[in-house]
């Protein structure tokens, strides 16, 4: 039998660290993140640390300056707006910040390095250089409504866990009739500046509203948004290749940065049904226009 009171403070963790990336400039402060995950935020402290594996200030403090590598790659934006919507006081307080855990100041940061460093450890597979497209991708911009959306939470996903997770949920939602909803793969982190070990990864359905959810699946809701979109059919080499021609040539190319939301692998069909060596996705990066 699963431990039912363990399974739903990992659904309120949940709840609070959804709250989190998704308010990232906001304050945050510890009250009502703990009124999110319906803790006393005196509990809360410890709770959070025990399930995540690090404090709530450590957590939302690094969240934040991954956001900031993020934005600092693909948006353009001037470091003092980056800092402000990311949730730092000021451009000053970011500054220190980056500097405190990464040794310099983001005004000299070596971006370019460090993402080259990290997709070392994720693959051996080299980058798509700017302005190619040897595989002829094409991107359409679709506006999508907004979705409710039934998930279980990998951590450290890099080291297995997907593929269990997938089956887990996919049983889960055959016994609901649920599976037909459009399934989802995402994580809030770039694993090109993020450390392997501390991403995340949400596999995910597209449930009704009424769905009742249970037992250790998570819920969250994705407002409508825009997403610059890549189908593709094959390994997961031409993976990479899509996202690197959708960030580093489409994106720069058109009048739009990224939006505040992960991007999505979204599966045409039940997740790994042509197996793990092959993948018929739907690539979605959320979108906003550029405004000066």
């Amino acid at each position: 039998m699963p431990d039912l009171a363990k399974l739903d403070y990992v659904a309120r963790v949940n709840r609070a660290i959804d709250h989190i990336t998704k308010h990232l400039a906001d304050p945050l402060p510890l009250e009502e993140v703990a009124r999110v995950a319906a803790f006393s935020p005196y509990h809360f402290h410890r709770i959070f640390k025990s399930l995540v594996g690090e404090t709530l200030h450590g957590f939302v403090k690094r969240v934040r300056l991954e956001r900031a590598l993020h934005l600092m790659a693909h948006d353009g934006a001037s470091l003092t707006d980056i800092a402000l919507r990311c949730g730092f006081s000021s451009s000053s307080d970011f500054s220190r910040s980056f500097r405190a855990e990464l040794g310099v100041p983001p005004s000299v940061f070596d971006l370019a390095a460090y993402q080259r460093t990290r997709r070392a450890a994720l693959t051996m597979q080299a980058s798509l250089p700017p302005g190619e497209n040897p595989d002829g991708f094409v991107v359409n911009i679709r506006a999508l409504p907004a979705r409710r959306v039934a998930y279980l939470r990998v951590l450290d996903p890099y080291q297995g866990g997907v593929v269990p997770a997938v089956e887990r949920l996919v049983a889960w939602a055959k016994e609901r009739g649920l599976a037909g909803g459009r399934w989802l793969g995402y994580q809030w982190e770039d694993p090109e500046l993020v450390p392997l070990e501390l991403c995340r990864y949400d596999v995910g359905v597209v449930v009704p509203d009424d769905a009742r959810l249970d037992g250790d699946v998570s819920v969250t809701t994705f407002p409508a948004m825009t997403v610059a979109e890549i189908q593709m059919a094959g390994d997961l080499a031409l993976e990479l290749r899509a996202l690197d021609y959708l960030y580093k040539t489409w994106l720069p190319r058109s009048d739009h940065v990224p939006d505040h939301q992960p991007g999505f692998e979204v599966w045409r069909g039940l997740p790994f049904e042509h197996g793990s060596e092959h993948f018929e996705l739907d690539l979605h990066l959320p979108i906003t226009r550029y405004s000066e």
